[in-house]
């Protein structure tokens, strides 16, 4: 999957988006230091605190990786490019 990491005033954050075949295919496109909004939830992955990704925002575009539940967008795809 794709994940980012994400540089806060207080702490960075491995930030969890989704497979890569989903984001890819996304019209938001993220680079190397792009200020970002991400809404998830946060987790601890191997010991250290990470962000489960709901939705990132830049700018004015927005990526959509799970519903309202939490239940990931690409269910259902059969895990791989439609």
């Amino acid at each position: 999957g794709i994940h980012l990491s994400v540089k806060t005033q207080k702490e960075t954050v491995s930030v969890h988006l989704g497979p890569s075949w989903y984001v890819e295919k996304q019209a938001l496109k993220l680079s190397p230091n792009d200020h970002i909004e991400v809404r998830g939830s946060r987790v601890t992955v191997d010991g250290k605190p990470a962000i489960i990704a709901a939705e990132v925002k830049k700018g004015d575009q927005t990526l959509q990786l799970r519903d309202q539940d939490g239940l990931p967008l690409w269910r259902g795809q059969g895990g791989r490019p439609q």
